[in-house]
């Protein structure tokens, strides 16, 4: 794989998580609101009080990791269930703004799979 396409997927999707994740917590654009089952599991996740700054701290950490390209090979296998559990839901329960899930998931099995992947083979032997 291109070391320059890798690169700019790998600063695209750095600056995606703490824009984002940093939204958790300042709030400087509104967020669309969720109607229907969407809106519930969204404001059911908003009343525990802690997954959302719990995430926006984690995407924020991942995102300043991949930008800084330190841990870049870890941080990917930490974003991976974010992107998944992202993708779902909208796959699931919010399907007409899906378009930023997919980027993130697609952006991140890009970089594992066509880059890292050597690290991660001694984890199946």
């Amino acid at each position: 794989m291109n070391s320059k396409f890798t690169k700019i997927v790998r600063i695209m999707l750095g600056i995606v998580l703490v824009v984002f994740g940093s939204n958790k917590f300042l709030q400087f654009f509104p967020l669309p609101s969720a109607d229907g089952s969407a809106g519930d599991f969204m404001d059911s996740l908003a009343a525990t009080g802690y997954i959302f700054p719990i995430l926006g701290v984690a995407e924020v950490f991942i995102g300043t990791m991949l930008l800084l390209k330190k841990w870049v090979a870890f941080v990917l296998l930490l974003l991976a269930p974010i992107s998944i559990n992202i993708l779902l839901f909208h796959l699931f329960l919010d399907i007409p703004v899906m378009g930023m899930a997919l980027i993130v998931a697609t952006f991140n099995g890009i970089l594992i799979y066509k880059h890292y992947w050597q690290q991660y083979k001694p984890l199946f032997n």
